[in-house]
Protein backbone atom coordinates (compact mmCIF):
# COMPACT_ATOMS: atom_id res chain seq x y z
CA UNK A 1 0.00 0.00 0.00
CA UNK A 2 1.30 3.37 -0.70
CA UNK A 3 1.97 5.72 1.61
CA UNK A 4 -0.79 8.27 3.29
CA UNK A 5 -0.54 12.01 2.70
CA UNK A 6 -1.16 14.19 5.42
CA UNK A 7 -4.57 14.90 4.61
CA UNK A 8 -5.60 11.81 4.34
CA UNK A 9 -4.23 10.92 8.02
CA UNK A 10 -6.05 13.54 9.41
CA UNK A 11 -8.94 12.78 7.86
CA UNK A 12 -8.93 8.81 9.04
CA UNK A 13 -7.99 10.19 12.15
CA UNK A 14 -11.04 12.25 12.23
CA UNK A 15 -13.27 9.32 10.68
CA UNK A 16 -11.55 7.00 13.82
CA UNK A 17 -11.58 9.09 16.50
CA UNK A 18 -15.00 7.34 17.83
CA UNK A 19 -14.10 4.00 16.87
CA UNK A 20 -13.78 1.12 19.29
CA UNK A 21 -11.04 -1.27 19.22
CA UNK A 22 -11.49 -4.28 17.57
CA UNK A 23 -8.28 -6.20 17.65
CA UNK A 24 -6.32 -6.69 21.11
CA UNK A 25 -2.57 -7.27 20.90
CA UNK A 26 -1.50 -8.99 23.94
CA UNK A 27 1.07 -10.90 26.02
CA UNK A 28 0.77 -13.70 22.96
CA UNK A 29 2.07 -10.34 20.50
CA UNK A 30 1.60 -11.18 16.98
CA UNK A 31 0.70 -14.09 15.90
CA UNK A 32 -1.44 -16.35 13.41
CA UNK A 33 -4.84 -16.25 15.20
CA UNK A 34 -3.82 -12.01 15.70
CA UNK A 35 -3.00 -11.29 12.23
CA UNK A 36 -6.10 -13.76 11.23
CA UNK A 37 -8.16 -11.66 13.13
CA UNK A 38 -6.77 -8.43 11.74
CA UNK A 39 -7.22 -9.79 7.87
CA UNK A 40 -11.13 -9.79 8.56
CA UNK A 41 -11.32 -6.95 10.55
CA UNK A 42 -9.62 -4.86 7.72
CA UNK A 43 -11.39 -6.54 5.16
CA UNK A 44 -14.76 -5.65 6.59
CA UNK A 45 -14.10 -2.11 8.26
CA UNK A 46 -11.03 -0.36 5.96
CA UNK A 47 -10.46 1.60 8.97
CA UNK A 48 -9.58 -0.12 12.76
CA UNK A 49 -8.44 0.61 16.30
CA UNK A 50 -5.93 -2.06 17.38
CA UNK A 51 -5.45 -1.85 21.51
CA UNK A 52 -2.15 -2.82 22.61
CA UNK A 53 -2.24 -4.19 26.04
CA UNK A 54 -0.53 -4.35 29.12
CA UNK A 55 0.96 -7.84 29.11
CA UNK A 56 2.51 -7.00 25.48
CA UNK A 57 6.18 -6.52 25.31
CA UNK A 58 7.17 -4.77 21.96
CA UNK A 59 7.27 -1.03 21.36
CA UNK A 60 4.09 0.20 19.97
CA UNK A 61 5.94 1.16 17.13
CA UNK A 62 7.02 -1.95 16.32
CA UNK A 63 3.82 -3.47 16.47
CA UNK A 64 2.26 -0.87 14.11
CA UNK A 65 5.25 -1.39 11.76
CA UNK A 66 5.01 -5.62 11.72
CA UNK A 67 1.48 -5.38 11.96
CA UNK A 68 1.39 -3.27 8.87
CA UNK A 69 3.62 -5.19 7.06
CA UNK A 70 2.04 -8.70 7.33
CA UNK A 71 -1.40 -6.92 6.70
CA UNK A 72 -0.71 -4.52 3.98
CA UNK A 73 -2.11 -1.84 5.74
CA UNK A 74 -1.18 1.80 6.75
CA UNK A 75 -0.83 3.14 9.66
CA UNK A 76 -2.91 6.54 10.36
CA UNK A 77 -2.24 7.01 13.90
CA UNK A 78 -0.17 5.63 17.25
CA UNK A 79 -1.44 7.11 20.24
CA UNK A 80 -0.79 6.05 23.61
CA UNK A 81 -1.43 1.73 23.55
CA UNK A 82 -4.06 2.22 20.53
CA UNK A 83 -2.97 2.14 16.90
CA UNK A 84 -4.99 3.11 13.58
CA UNK A 85 -4.48 1.27 10.75
CA UNK A 86 -6.32 1.49 7.09
CA UNK A 87 -6.68 -0.80 4.13
CA UNK A 88 -8.91 0.08 1.19
CA UNK A 89 -11.42 -3.08 0.37
CA UNK A 90 -12.69 -3.50 -3.07
CA UNK A 91 -15.80 -1.61 -2.26
CA UNK A 92 -13.33 1.34 -0.88
CA UNK A 93 -16.32 2.63 1.77
CA UNK A 94 -14.18 5.40 2.85
CA UNK A 95 -13.12 7.91 -0.16
CA UNK A 96 -9.69 9.43 0.99
CA UNK A 97 -9.71 13.29 -0.04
Amino acid sequence: MKALTGKQVRYLRGLGHHLQPVVMVGKEEINDALLESLEEALTHHELIKVRIQEGCLLDRHQVAEQLSQAAGCAVAQVLGRTLLLYRPSEQQRIELP
